[in-house]
């Protein structure tokens, strides 16, 4: 028998503790894909044969599966920090689908399946609360009973039996609770909370650190009140939200019962012949297979970056942009997946379309921190890039939409990973600078000497010239020059906003409407030039001193003040999109710019209304207040801003101190000045 009593009662350890939350990390991976899988395969819309309201319907659907995939990530990203917490590496792996009997309870069985009404209740049941009478979709029930572990604690971890989700978190905090009895708090909590995922790095409800039993425990009980287990009138549970398109896809099937709301992409697609064929699907259409493999490199390559960022202390700026590039994998993946839904599966299932399948890497332990591994993620994103690229000659819109956000993050990744550096190092404290030159900040850095007058080289150009009439200008890229006796005054006109401080601050110096030159630095004392250069807030003024008295320099905080019914104002030592962009600049928020992502005032054209005074949030001070400031505008997306920053309102209150964050410039966003998603369900559209 297997039950047969040790010779000494076994206590609960740690090694129990990370295999239970190593089996909940699992869990939450995989609940995450099957719900992403299912949002998929919706249709898109009356072009795929919907009416007006079932097309509406199935919009919502896809946004309640998406909203639950992202809490699961939530979850997720709160067992990793528990894990990291008492000192453990979190788990990033997890099986491929379908899951084989005995790795989680028999009357959980998780596969990928697209939306159905089977499948829907197969959510419903999973999500159930404890005591619930629902049952499982057809299809969806478990092959063989079977019990897991048993009544005797033992050395080796083994798997908890439960019947829901909810009870398997209840095990898990008292589980904690019996640590804590032990060791005491500070024994069981004893990793690095500089190691943990923060909202200095993702903003997701479960991005909160961990450090005492009551976190933890709160981390917990927030997973169950959202998610599985929560009580039958949880208002917005996951349970509610799945009975909801429930009973509206039910009203809509009576009125239609030809209502087909998905196409019908396979149930577990596989990349190859499958040595045990039952409930899989294998994928032989060359074309599918191309997406499908470029989708799961995508999300293996989100995971290995996930990891890597759980092995670098934070706040710093590598560990801030592993997470961001991850993040910005996944919205690669999505249009992939959309596409692999759409396409037939191959000769063997005729009536079947294809499916991401998530493979999983035989490992995706994080890699140890340093330029190897950089040098990995450079490499790999440009893998991804080049295959992205030869999908395009399909002409899929969607194929398009990857290959360019691949490409971009290429450059990105290229761009912020220092394949110079050795193993990153945290300053005392564990403070880094997110700003400070340390990763991602090599390109503002070395081209800081060229953008000290924040004209990128051309007022020394125009300097070298020594034209002393103070009328004769040159133009270069845009940027024209006028020359001086003590300094060369340049102005760029497709970054004005006409804010209108030049004509009114220096009028003598800045001649408005007049034909001819117009630009005179010597018809004012050069300090007072200076003064009026440094309120231009676009950045279109700039300046080269040439009296031997330094340049403009980088400001002591970085600042981005929201402007009413306006762009944002930045102020910092700005990197935009790679590019070192010097101190100033106004960047669109109203989604209108046709020079974006710098504003050129069409808000006014377009009749831009959204507050300057946006509510005060998050303001705790940060350690560091200056470094550089890399904004990178994400395409068709908001701008994703990673730096020590303080965004202020109009009047000049702080509104957020951050160092990580993205910014709305769609427009659209309920949450301005931040992005809550807006621009993909408005069909928003930037590729700069």
């Amino acid at each position: 028998m297997n039950d047969v009593a040790l010779p000494v009662d076994i206590r609960i350890n740690r090694e129990h503790a990370f295999h239970a939350l190593y089996e909940a990390a699992e869990l939450e991976h995989n609940l995450m894909c099957t719900y992403l899988y299912a949002a998929f395969s919706l249709k898109d819309g009356e072009a795929d044969g919907l009416s007006a309201e079932e097309a509406d319907a199935v919009k919502r659907w896809r946004s309640v599966l998406i909203k639950v995939a992202v809490e699961e990530m939530g979850h997720l990203t709160a067992v990793w920090n528990i894990t990291a917490a008492l000192g453990g590496a979190p788990r990033f792996g997890r099986t491929n689908f379908p899951l084989d009997p005995g790795l989680l309870p028999a009357g959980i069985v998780v596969k990928l399946a697209p939306f159905t009404p089977a499948t829907l209740q197969h959510f419903v049941f999973l999500e159930r609360p404890a005591g619930s009478l629902e049952k499982d979709g057809d299809g969806f029930h478990y092959e063989r009973p079977y019990v897991r572990g048993g009544d005797v604690r033992r050395l080796i971890p083994m798997g908890l039996n439960y019947e829901t989700v909810g009870d398997f978190y209840v095990a898990l905090s008292k589980g904690l609770r019996a640590l804590v009895s032990q060791f005491g708090e500070d024994g069981t909590f004893d990793g690095d909370p500089a190691l943990q995922m923060s909202p200095n790095e993702i903003d997701l409800m479960g991005a909160k650190p961990v450090i005492c039993l009551k976190t933890a425990l709160a981390a917990f009980d927030a997973i169950v009140v959202q998610g599985e287990g929560a009580p039958a009138d949880s208002v917005g549970s996951h349970y509610q939200k799945f009975v909801a398109v429930r009973e509206e896809y039910q009203r809509l099937l009576e009125k239609n019962p030809a209502f087909m709301p998905a196409h019908p992409a396979a149930t577990n697609p596989v990349l190859r012949r499958p040595p045990r064929p039952e409930g899989r699907v294998w994928l032989e259409n060359p074309e599918a297979i191309a997406v499908v493999d470029l989708a799961n490199a995508s999300y293996g390559l989100m995971l290995r970056l996930l990891a890597y960022a759980y092995a670098l202390r934070g706040p710093s700026a590598e560990k801030s942009l592993s997470v961001d590039l991850a993040i910005c994998l996944m919205r690669a993946v999505v249009p992939l997946a959309e596409r692999a839904a759409r396409l037939p599966a191959g000769p063997s299932n005729p009536a079947c379309h294809a499916g991401m399948s998530f493979t999983a890497l035989r490992d995706n332990a994080a890699l140890p921190p340093g330029r190897a591994a950089r040098r990995f993620f450079v490499e790999r994103f440009g893998q991804l890039a080049e295959v992205g690229e030869s999908l395009r000659s399909c002409g899929d819109p969607r194929a398009i939409a990857a290959a360019d956000l691949l490409a971009s993050l290429a450059k990105r990744a290229t761009r912020g990973f220092d394949l110079s550096k050795a193993a990153p190092t945290a300053p005392a404290g564990g403070t880094a600078a997110i700003g400070s030159p340390q990763v991602g900040a090599a390109a503002g850095a070395t081209g800081v000497a060229g953008v000290a007058s924040g004209t990128n080289g051309v007022g020394q150009q125009a300097a070298a010239a020594k034209s002393t009439d103070g009328a004769a200008s040159t133009v270069v890229n845009g940027i024209e020059t006028a020359v001086g006796q003590k300094m060369a005054l340049s102005f760029e006109t497709k970054r004005c906003i006409h804010a209108r401080f030049c004509v009114t601050g220096a009028p003598n110096v800045f001649l408005a409407n007049v034909k001819g030159p117009w630009i005179h630095p010597d018809a004012m004392e050069v300090e007072r030039v200076v003064e009026v250069a440094h309120a231009c807030p676009s950045g279109a003024i700039t300046y080269h001193r040439l009296d031997g008295v330094h340049d403009e320099t980088a400001p002591p905080v970085n600042l981005a003040g929201v402007r009413e019914a306006g762009p944002y104002a930045f102020r910092g030592q700005l990197q935009i999109d790679g590019e070192p962009a010097g101190f100033r600049a106004t960047l669109c928020r109203c989604g209108a710019s046709k020079n974006k992502p710098f504003c050129d005032s069409s808000h006014h054209d377009v009749g831009f209304s959204a507050t300057g005074e946006p509510p005060t949030g998050k303001t705790d001070m940060l350690p560091v207040r200056d470094g550089v400031l890399a904004i990178d505008p994400e395409i068709n997306g908001p701008l994703a801003v990673r730096g020590n920053l303080e965004i202020t309102s109009g009047t000049g209150r702080v509104v957020a101190r951050v160092v990580t964050t993205r910014l709305c410039r769609c427009g659209g966003s309920s949450t301005k000045p931040f992005c809550d998603g807006t621009h993909a369900k408005i069909g928003f559209k930037s590729t700069n």
